[in-house]
């Protein structure tokens, strides 16, 4: 059987129509391409099809679209949030280029690690789909700083005992160096320490924090510094495995885009923002208003309120779970803008206020395009308009999408 690969679908295969009418989805193949679906096999490879440059892609899960050059696999990304924002309503929203971050740049990764019978290491992402493993050499998406702790990470958990059959290694590219979270399934002993300090000084790392592979929470099991990432000049200590912005250019364009989004601001303006983080937007917000900053993980909202105290920063930092408390309609009164970083989910149990609210702008930064369509086409009931929205591809090569999206209602 041979079939036409007829568009790209939202996981990165393509998709075919077989004879009896059914829907293919293939993987590693373009539009236009004819294709066997076994394999599948590309009989006619399209003129966009390009030689991948990492070793390690199609078995690697991490990418999906190395294959696919550059130009197309953009303008695919900017289309998925135009059809998104079409889908709640919003069919001629103006959509910018997307914003593509180059290779060699993401500074954080959580890779699993596994030991084999015979006592070595696999360390590396899951393949596409499944359980397995894939021992990386290299990564054509990662910082090369985090990648040349590839093979001193392997040499380090061979003889770590806290290190029995598996875990994970969570790596933070910060200001201060490598900051690395291993998550194990053996408790960390003195000896362990020990071996952590040492490869600590060894290879640069601050710090290297420790927790259970299957539950929360977490320990410092060596320090040798402080560690430090700075926002818009404001310096944050954050806590091991914390959440950043995938690479430095994706926080670049998305920063921007939020700055742009904001309306004219008075000297006693002020911000609410929902899923602050470490204070990745509130500092730049801050800059421009004041801004009152809610976040659920104590964690984060400590590391964010104490850099606050001590620059000064004009940010009231608030600890409040946003999935079981929401803020009400009356809270959202009298700020000049809203801006929202929620995860994955979306921002479902947030939306309905914000539409009955009179706030006239909200400013949505959305890492998923799904639940962006379902928030919008409420915001499009309550009035909102698209100002403008802005395709940011942090994750290169993968069929991930992050959007900023300025709404806004009235004059």
């Amino acid at each position: 059987m041979q079939v036409t690969i007829e568009a790209m679908g939202a996981a990165g295969d393509g998709i075919a129509t077989a004879p009896d009418g059914n829907r293919l989805y293939l993987p590693y193949t373009l539009p236009g391409e004819a294709v066997r679906p076994d394999g599948p096999i590309v009989l006619s490879p399209s003129p966009e099809r390009v030689a991948p440059p990492c070793p390690h892609f199609g078995p690697c899960g991490g990418c999906v679209l190395q294959h696919w050059a550059i130009p197309p696999y953009a303008d695919w990304k900017r289309a998925r949030l135009a059809e998104a924002l079409s889908r709640a309503g919003f069919p001629d929203a103006p959509v910018a280029p997307t914003r593509v971050t180059p290779p060699a740049t993401r500074r954080r990764a959580d890779l699993a690690v596994r030991r084999r019978p015979d006592g070595s290491v696999v360390l590396g992402f899951h393949a596409r789909g499944g359980a397995a493993v894939e021992d990386l050499s290299t990564c054509h998406v990662l910082d090369p700083a985090l990648v040349a702790l590839f093979e001193p990470l392997r040499t380090l958990l061979r003889g770590l005992p806290a290190f029995r059959r598996e875990g994970s290694a969570v790596l933070n590219l910060l200001d201060s160096g490598p900051d690395l979270l291993l998550r194990l399934d053996g408790p960390p002993g003195v000896a362990d320490r020990a071996t952590l300090a040492a490869f600590a000084a060894r290879h640069g790392l601050p710090r290297i924090a420790g927790g259970p592979l299957k539950g929360q929470g977490t320990e410092t099991l060596a320090q040798l510094g402080p560690v430090s990432i700075a926002f818009a000049g404001a310096s944050v200590a954050p806590p091991p495995g914390a959440f950043l912005q995938a690479t430095p250019q994706g926080e670049a364009a998305i920063v921007e885009a939020v700055l742009d989004g904001l309306p004219k601001l008075t000297g006693k303006a002020r911000i609410v923002e929902l899923h602050a983080g470490l204070g990745t937007l509130s500092f730049p917000l801050a800059a421009k208003a004041r801004v009152i900053a809610y976040e659920g993980a104590p964690e984060a909202v400590a590391a964010l309120d104490a850099a606050a105290r001590r620059g000064g920063a004009k940010i009231q930092a608030v600890r409040r779970d946003l999935v079981r408390q929401p803020l009400s309609v009356k809270e959202l009164e009298g700020h000049a803008a809203l801006v929202l970083d929620p995860p994955f989910a979306g921002a479902a149990e947030q939306i309905p206020a914000l539409a009955k609210s009179t706030l006239s702008r909200v400013i949505y930064v959305s890492c998923n395009p799904v639940a962006l369509a379902r928030d919008a086409k409420l915001l499009h009931a309550a009035g909102f308009r698209v100002q403008q929205a802005t395709p940011v591809d942090q994750f290169l090569w993968s069929a991930q999408l992050e959007a900023v999206v300025v709404f806004a209602r009235g004059k």
